[in-house]
């Protein structure tokens, strides 16, 4: 056994613990760039809450608010030039991974030069960004405990990571409060996410002994919670579970990286522009149908976690639970189409090589073709 961990992220977790922001801002910057979308964070009070906190700890801030799903190269290059013309020194960012992603993506292009399409495919590397704080209000990507950002190319269709230890965030808040006001179909798709992340890292081929504990125990909890949550549950210790849960699914696939299902849905989203979860909810059965006997013993245990009796019905007990969140869906249903797929297949292969290589069963061009194929019926 020949393994490496490390993760230098800085978690706070309580509930309440984002009023606090202001005195867990200071020691990294005066003048804040409050990274947000359109109108969630507004709307629900966070945002006045952030601010107010930032200006009783002596920071002043400035908001930037054009972030939007699937978020692209272009509005992280206009977030960090107006970083930077604002003088700003620390990211602050509330929302969801959407939101994080790029909040990381503009506080890394704030202090590096360049086209960030080479620092994406690795062409060129940086340690040095801005300090960043992240408040996360959806329970999936995790985000807030790794050092990944998801961009996509709205030249090219390409969806990929920027990664580096400079966009692990220096203290995330993740408060379990802040996800209470998340709409069904939100917690649906983000809760789903957050599972997919410690299933495939448990069953990634560069998995390890962490690694695999820590997902195992995220499975666990998921499956405690979501669907309680989803059929209305206000039981603020579930909503615990899901939120810690959702955080460890960033942290293992920091190390461990993700499978096929994740490499195949983002160039789905990166060409239709499709809500991630959906997207996943998609294609994961499919690939799991086609993945389980590459990690049997694995995959048995996700299944009995889920409500089934073993490997060959794992995918069974995840259509069960995503019938159960009303996630029951076809990449048919989300504007996918026949013509379609070989574009799919080609650029699953281009930007999502180290997916394809992790996944238990590694697949050719043409075997994913046929796994998008069988994912557009039900």
């Amino acid at each position: 056994m020949n393994f490496n961990y490390y993760l230098p992220v800085n978690i706070m977790f309580g509930c309440g613990k984002t009023a606090e922001v202001g005195e867990i801002a200071k020691p990294y910057g005066k003048k804040a760039l409050i990274v947000t979308g359109k109108s969630s964070a507004k709307r629900s009070g966070l945002y006045d809450k952030v601010n107010d906190s930032l200006k009783a700890a002596g920071i002043e801030s400035i908001l930037f608010d054009k972030v939007t799903q699937n978020p692209l190269t272009t509005t992280a290059i206009e977030g960090a030039e107006f970083a930077k013309k604002n003088n700003c020194d620390v990211v602050v960012a509330i929302g969801g991974g959407s939101i994080m992603d790029c909040a990381k993506a503009i506080a890394f292009l704030a202090v590096n030069d360049g086209d960030i399409n080479d620092y994406i495919f690795n062409r060129e590397k940086s340690d040095e960004a801005l300090p960043l704080v992240l408040i996360p209000t959806t329970c999936g990507t995790g985000s807030e405990g790794n050092g990944f950002a998801v961009l996509t190319n709205p030249d090219n269709g390409d969806k990929k990571s920027l990664r580096s230890n400079a966009v692990i965030a220096n203290a995330s808040i993740v408060d379990p409060e802040s996800m209470t006001t998340m709409p069904k179909r939100v917690l649906a798709s983000v809760g789903f996410d957050a599972l997919c992340h410690s299933m495939e890292a448990y069953t990634s081929r560069i998995s390890q002994p962490f690694t695999d504990a820590l997902a195992l125990y995220a499975i666990e909890l998921i499956a405690d919670s979501l669907i309680d949550l989803y059929e209305g549950s206000a039981d603020m210790e579930k909503w615990e579970k899901l939120t810690i849960a959702s955080t460890i699914g960033g942290m293992v696939i920091n190390q461990a990286g993700v499978t096929l299902a994740h490499g195949m849905e983002h160039p789905a989203s990166g060409l239709k522009d499709i809500v991630h979860g959906h997207g996943l909810a998609a294609l994961t059965p499919a690939i799991v149908e086609a993945s389980w006997k590459g990690a049997e013993d694995k995959f048995a245990r996700i299944s009995r976690l889920l409500g089934g009796s073993g490997a060959s019905d794992c995918a069974a007990a995840i259509r069960s639970l995503l019938k159960r969140i009303d996630m029951d869906i076809t990449l048919s249903d989300l504007g996918i189409s026949e013509e379609d797929i070989p574009w799919m297949a080609e650029n699953c292969m281009k930007v999502s090589a180290a997916s394809v290589a992790n996944n238990p069963v590694v697949f050719t061009q043409k075997e994913i073709a046929e796994i998008y194929r069988r994912s557009m019926e039900r």
